[in-house]
């Protein structure tokens, strides 16, 4: 498996393979139909996390009921997962 940089490196430091390896190293799965979409499932909420141009953005069902957010590519990696994980 391929070794990740810091986790203080800034999202945007990675490479798209590192950013795959993360979010599977998190316990995510890629859409099969979709290559730039993850989910990510919880025990209180699941995630559907885009891989977009400018932004990884995170839509939380938690309940049915939906939160989104944003985060750009100079965030820290270990902030956004800490943001991540805190779920919606």
């Amino acid at each position: 498996m391929l070794k990740l940089p810091p986790e203080e490196t800034p999202l945007n430091q990675h490479s798209l393979v590192s950013l795959e390896n993360w979010l599977h190293q998190l316990g995510a799965e890629r859409d099969l139909e979709n290559p730039c979409v993850w989910r990510w499932f919880a025990s209180q909420w699941s995630a559907e996390i885009q891989i977009e141009r400018d932004e990884l953005t995170v839509v939380w069902n938690k309940g049915g009921k939906l939160s989104q957010c944003a985060f750009p590519y100079g965030l820290s990696r270990s902030d956004v997962e800490k943001a991540m994980a805190q779920g919606p």
